[in-house]
């Protein structure tokens, strides 16, 4: 549009007053990111210092500048420019920056400046066309999988941050769990974050669709199982969000009928987290901290003493004290790790970016994922792809042979080191001859030992004693008998040691899983056996 600005307000003055009109004098082109910007305060200019005003001036430049690039990382996404989603990621964090800075800018008004970035980000997301059978809640796919679409970004940076900041007391207890998050526990909280952006296109839409936090989700996920999805609790909870298997069932968990229990599956246990705690919600009127609570140390317990409390706070010392040190633990930890993830600038703290784009691969031989995890080597990585495969293939265990043919979840990275490692070579072969060692064969069994022959009878010794039968004295074993001992049948049942698997033994008394795990009715996939546990060793031809 074209406006004339009087000399009053030349170009490049910082402020503009809205309740004004525009006075008309020279022309000039402004396009809507500088009309959005230059309207920042809702106040006469001359209520502010010049150091404020060149502040909030700068501040204004700097979002039109963050909001030109993105624009340009955009187009060169299209284009599939390798470094767009880099510069898509740090224009959207300046833009944060700007608005964080704006809190805390004398005259700085940040309903007008978040309106016009919602604006502005808005016209991105109109400009595009619209699939209606893709799910707009997930990140913008032509950024790379890591930059959120204009209108997500919007929300990431307003009301997931802002709500949950509504929604939560920050005291000395959130406080307490902040410290420990970037102390003895820093590693820990950075490698839930990098496990949970591998699964965040499978967890986070249903936290979206529900209203819920996204920070929530990790919250609880870090203080969980750190976004290991295999982990499991003396209790029997198990999953990246450790339902019990009463609560899982309730909303949907459980065996699947093919030995696969979906409590580990990352995108079923975010459903069910979702709905549990929106139903917790209802009862405890949206208050986190009490659905926390039941969340850690029961349902009815919490609804009890927030019914009792007359809905007083958790942090009240009449309903505090009436939960288990457990749950006193919990509730602060998790909202801390949710305010870390709100805030990691703020505290120092980096969060690792990794590549998630995801990708299918399909098996070349038969392998199981610690095989995989040889091969594949660190690819650039600090500790490798262990965890990504176990995470994105919840169904398989780590030692577990998987068919070839088998389509698994991987990364775009991760397929290319597997053709170029894994599906054939000296390290493949490497891989899978450290995978079926057993450490068992390093043990020699050299037989009894011979005992030494009798002394001499001399001629003045009494009357030799009758001579006993051959059979009696010890004799030294033959090579026919060795050979005999060699040849004798493989033992018909086996005791399972400490730390042995059902794929171990397979290996050791050289017969097939599949054969080994139906003698003994042990269900795949998982092939759970335990220490002691008495085997059937049909259709196995080694001696182990």
């Amino acid at each position: 549009m074209r406006v004339r600005i009087c000399d009053r307000y030349p170009p490049g003055s910082p402020v503009v007053p809205v309740a004004m009109p525009l006075p008309v004098c020279s022309p000039a082109r402004l396009a809507p990111l500088a009309f959005a910007t230059l309207v920042v305060l809702s106040f006469d200019a001359a209520a502010l210092s010049r150091r404020d005003q060149a502040a909030v001036g700068a501040l204004s430049q700097r979002m039109q500048a963050a909001e030109a690039r993105y624009r340009e990382a955009t187009v060169a996404a299209r284009n599939d420019d390798p470094g767009a989603r880099q510069a898509a990621d740090g224009a959207l964090e300046d833009m944060e920056d700007v608005i964080t800075a704006c809190g805390k800018q004398r005259g700085c008004s940040m309903p007008n400046m978040l309106a016009a970035f919602k604006r502005l980000l808005k016209s991105n997301a109109d400009a595009s066309p619209v699939d209606e059978d893709v799910d707009t809640t997930l990140v913008d796919e032509s950024i790379g999988g890591g930059v959120p679409n204009a209108a997500e970004a919007a929300s990431l940076l307003t009301e997931d941050n802002e709500r949950f900041k509504r929604m939560v007391q920050y005291n000395p207890a959130v406080q307490a769990g902040i410290r420990r998050w970037l102390t003895d526990m820093r590693v820990t909280l950075i490698q839930s974050h990098e496990n949970y952006q591998h699964m965040q296109h499978l967890m986070s839409p249903a936290f979206k669709r529900s209203g819920l936090p996204e920070a929530l989700l990790f919250g609880i996920m870090a203080k969980e199982s750190n976004g290991k999805v295999h982990v499991g609790s003396r209790a029997g909870a198990v999953g990246p969000l450790q339902f019990m298997p009463a609560t899982g069932k309730r909303f949907g968990l459980g065996p699947d009928g093919t030995g696969f229990d979906t409590r580990y599956d990352p995108q079923s246990a975010a459903n069910a987290a979702a709905a549990y705690l929106n139903e917790r919600f209802r009862e405890l009127d949206s208050n986190i901290e009490m659905s926390l609570a039941a969340y850690n140390g029961g349902e009815g317990r919490a609804r009890r003493v927030y019914r009792e409390s007359g809905g007083r706070s958790f942090w009240d010392a009449d309903v505090y004290n009436q939960f288990p040190a457990e749950t006193k633990d919990y509730v602060p930890m998790v909202i801390a790790a949710a305010w870390l993830y709100l805030h990691p600038k703020e505290y120092g703290l980096t969060f690792p970016k990794v590549d998630t784009r995801q990708a299918t691969l399909k098996l070349a031989r038969t392998a199981s994922i610690y095989e995989l995890t040889i091969c594949l080597g660190n690819g650039g990585t600090r500790d490798g792809y262990m965890r990504v495969l176990r995470n994105l293939n919840p169904r398989y265990e780590a030692d577990q042979a998987i068919p070839a043919g088998t389509t698994l979840n991987v990364t775009t990275k991760m397929v290319g080191l597997y053709n170029r490692w894994c599906a054939q070579g000296e390290r493949a072969d490497l891989a899978r001859t450290l995978v079926a060692s057993d450490p068992g064969r390093a043990i020699v069994r050299t037989g009894a030992p011979v005992p030494a022959a009798k002394p001499a009878i001399t001629e003045t010794a009494p009357a030799p004693a009758p001579a006993q039968p051959e059979a009696a004295a010890p004799a030294v074993p033959t090579a026919a008998a060795k050979d005999s001992k060699k040849k004798s049948p493989a033992p018909r049942e086996y005791r399972v040691q400490r730390g042995e698997t059902l794929t171990s033994i397979a290996s050791k008394f050289e017969c097939r899983i599949g054969t080994l795990a139906d003698a003994n009715r042990v269900e795949g996939p998982r092939y759970m056996i335990r220490p002691g546990q008495r085997l059937k060793l049909d259709g196995c031809d080694g001696e182990g």
